[in-house]
């Protein structure tokens, strides 16, 4: 385990203001300690041991997760409230905008390669009248539309 962390993994993104305040600062180094405890304890319901049984490193990363969960959580309700917004003021017949979209099923290489030789060898053999044929049974005309030829 390397003695100095990386300060990308601890520092806060989004909760530092920039600004810091000499007189706060001041008055709260001899707190510092009870400071902490008290941000443990409401948060994380700590108790006074489980707070001592931490290490600053335990710590350091206890608050970079507390900011990530924050910022995940108010996202997730932004997108959430944005999105039934949108949806409340869809045009009349539009589908609703899902809140949350699959994620695509990855593709074995193999047989992506397999299938893509078939279809290479079927379009030598017959020609590609396959596609008008799926055009067509789809009510589409296969000549307006663009192709990967």
């Amino acid at each position: 385990m390397p003695f100095f962390i990386p300060r990308r993994l601890i520092d806060f993104e989004y909760f530092e203001s920039g600004e810091v305040d000499e007189e706060y600062t001041k008055l709260a180094k001899d707190y510092k300690n009870d400071i902490d405890f008290a941000f443990f304890a409401v948060n994380f319901n700590y108790s006074k041991s489980d707070y001592e049984e931490l290490t600053p490193k335990e710590k350091t990363f206890i608050y970079k997760a507390w900011e990530d969960k924050i910022v995940r959580e108010s996202t997730l309700l932004n997108n959430a409230v944005y999105n039934a917004i949108a949806n409340s003021h869809r045009k009349k017949g539009k589908k609703y905008q899902k809140l949350w979209k699959k994620k695509p099923k990855s593709v074995d290489q193999d047989i992506a390669y397999n299938n893509m030789k078939i279809i290479k060898d079927i379009e030598k053999r017959d020609g590609k009248s396959w596609i008008e044929k799926i055009y067509k049974a789809g009510g589409l005309n296969a000549s307006s539309k663009k192709r990967g030829d």
